[in-house]
């Protein structure tokens, strides 16, 4: 069979459903300044899918950092891979001040998040390595252990006893290899909001020899007294060794770092493929993120703000009774509702169309059958009355999805929302 045939008679499992959802539940547009309130489809919408925890997007000494550097440098500069070309001494000091804000040796800037984290496995394992695991580690974790040929061991989410037994068993393997053992997990999971058992990993310390590489882009700038992350949360930084983050949730950015011991960044620098065969950061995008790191570390009422949000929030969820796990203990917000495919169409329809309300729906096989998940990511530039708005809308069509609304609604209503003409007879 041709290739492009293929494909074409098989979209695989999300890309099934691209000719309805295309445009409104996948690859929406929001459009507008970078806020709470932002424009989708023509009509104002209070939004709570932001990658913006401290509301720096639109700050203002963020947007005059952002111009400036544009301004300064334009976009081509520096020119090349980091290696050849594309370093710089802002760049460096940029690494700097990340290295003494989490309280590491040494720190290497990345141009990308996803292949930052699937490189730095692929450069530090070998055949002889094992590797131990959450089951819940991002997408960009599991791709950058397919790519290695290390021994995966995974244990189920947070289950430290799992945990230990399989560092039982990748012991006994590197005793047999010669190799070294490398655990992963979150700071704090992206998708339920929980924190990665940090402390009882480290702890496995004393019984085990492993290094552990955390990857915290939701607790970086959120979480911990000064916004260090979730080792500074539960009191551990010193005892993780390789610290990741990216600049794309707080910093509302782009970009990403990995801080440790300089012997071990020093081996990264010239062994990490996706930094060295690709162009570095622009500099007018390092000259902002300085800028935001600036803010993260000055002004802890950008952080405060952001708590006052999730604690109202959170709060007024569970006092109306709604599910949002009992795992949350971040800013992420997850909302567990009983429906579904046909019924999540309708209520996302109706809370983004009659009540200008959006926010990420996740469905199966992410969740369970029959379960529907609303993902609310509150910010700093939220306020108490666009909470009090969300709780008035989510209890609305919580009432709607049980007494059998969204149900006997059949797909009419998703297809005025879309646009689509009924057919008729």
């Amino acid at each position: 069979m041709d290739l492009f045939d293929r494909l074409a008679q098989n979209k695989g499992p999300l890309g099934q459903y691209s000719d309805i959802a295309h445009g409104y539940f996948a690859f929406p547009k929001l459009e507008g300044d970078v806020a709470p309130r932002m424009t989708f489809r023509g009509k104002k919408v209070l939004n709570w899918s932001l990658n913006d925890y401290l509301g720096l997007a639109n700050h203002p000494e963020v947007r005059k950092a952002d111009a400036d550097g544009a301004a300064r440098y334009g976009l081509a500069y520096p020119m090349g891979a980091r290696m050849m070309s594309g370093n710089s001494d802002m760049i460096e000091e940029f690494e700097r001040q990340l290295s003494s804000f989490v309280g590491k040796e040494d720190s290497m800037v990345m141009n990308f998040g996803y292949q930052g984290v699937m490189s730095i496995i692929d450069a530090l394992l070998t055949r002889q390595d094992a590797v131990v695991y959450d089951s819940e580690c991002h997408a960009c974790i599991l791709d950058g252990l397919r790519m290695s040929f290390a021994k995966r061991f995974v244990f189920p989410h947070n289950n430290i006893e799992s945990c230990e037994k399989q560092l039982e068993r990748a012991t006994k393997l590197v005793e047999k290899t010669g190799g070294s053992i490398l655990v992963i997990t979150e700071g704090v999971f992206g998708m339920l909001g929980d924190m990665g058992r940090v402390k009882d990993i480290v702890e496995l310390k004393n019984k085990f020899q492993f290094r552990l590489l955390i990857d915290d882009a939701h607790g970086f700038g959120t979480m911990g007294k000064t916004g260090a992350g979730v080792g500074e949360e539960q009191g551990v930084q010193d005892g993780v060794d390789l610290y990741f983050s990216t600049f794309a949730k707080s910093m509302a950015s782009i970009g990403a770092f990995v801080s440790g011991p300089k012997k071990v960044l020093d081996f990264l620098r010239y062994n990490t493929r996706s930094q060295i065969f690709a162009k570095t950061l622009p500099m007018p995008i390092v000259y902002g993120n300085i800028k935001r790191l600036e803010l993260l570390r000055s002004k802890p009422e950008l952080r405060q703000n952001l708590w006052t949000i999730v604690k109202a929030l959170q709060s007024a969820l569970r006092e109306r009774g709604f599910n949002i796990g009992a795992k949350s203990e971040s800013p992420v917000t997850p909302v567990f509702l009983q429906g579904g495919e046909s019924e999540a169409a309708n209520l996302i329809v109706d809370l983004r169309s009659n009540y200008n309300i959006f926010c990420s729906v996740v469905l199966y096989p992410v969740v369970p059958k029959d379960v529907l998940m609303l993902r609310l990511i509150p910010t700093a530039s939220h306020t108490l009355a666009d909470v009090k708005e969300t709780i008035a809308a989510f209890e609305a069509i919580s009432g709607k999805l049980k007494d059998g609304t969204y149900k006997n609604a059949g797909l009419l209503p998703v297809m005025q929302a879309l646009g689509i003409q009924p057919q008729t007879a």
